[in-house]
């Protein structure tokens, strides 16, 4: 099967995530989980085997569901990008991110996988709207997500635990005439 490179910088490529990648998509990433993206993500630390592999075949073979994997220049995966729960009548779509190792985050290569998603969500699958939600201490993604277009639309007060402590979660979206402005197309 032929691969599909949404996208490369530095040596970094966005593709399409496809059967072959699962043992290293589970290996790589979930062995374990790394505790800040759980918490970022809102997920639990801990999945098996079955579970991962089953839940990254699903998801690459759903036609509702653009899975991108972040490839670093030595071959492993370090994120993803995905644009699920796409509804194609009335053209909207959910976003996610995550970037798996602390060793890659906070040098841009969140910001370059959000851009270049977003840009496919509109340009290639021609959605009028594109949302996600992000919660309130993970200041970096919200921080990404509003220099890609992306605006707030909403909080929903203290709807989930971080520790002990209550916090929000953000609503988020970018509109079609939004991203044609940001891209210099109206």
């Amino acid at each position: 099967m032929k691969q599909f490179i949404l996208s490369k910088k530095d040596g970094y490529i966005l593709r399409l995530a496809q059967n072959e990648d699962v043992s290293k998509y589970y290996e790589q990433n979930y062995c374990p989980l790394d505790k800040e993206v759980a918490r970022l993500t809102g997920s639990k630390q801990e999945f098996t085997k079955e579970d991962v592999t089953s839940f990254f075949l699903k998801s690459i073979n759903n036609k509702d569901i653009y899975f991108f994997l972040i490839i670093s220049p030595n071959g492993k995966i370090v994120g993803e990008s995905v644009i699920n729960e796409i509804d194609w009548d009335l053209r909207y779509a959910h976003f996610r991110i995550a970037i798996y190792h602390a060793a890659e985050r906070g040098h841009g290569l969140g910001t370059w996988a959000t851009e270049k998603t977003r840009d496919f969500a509109f340009n290639k699958l021609k959605l009028h709207r594109l949302e996600l939600e992000v919660y309130s201490y993970n200041t970096r993604a919200e921080s990404t997500y509003l220099k890609a277009g992306f605006k707030r639309e909403g909080i929903k007060r203290n709807a989930i635990l971080d520790g002990d402590k209550y916090a929000d979660i953000i609503f988020m979206s970018i509109l079609e005439h939004e991203w044609n402005a940001l891209k210099g197309m109206q």
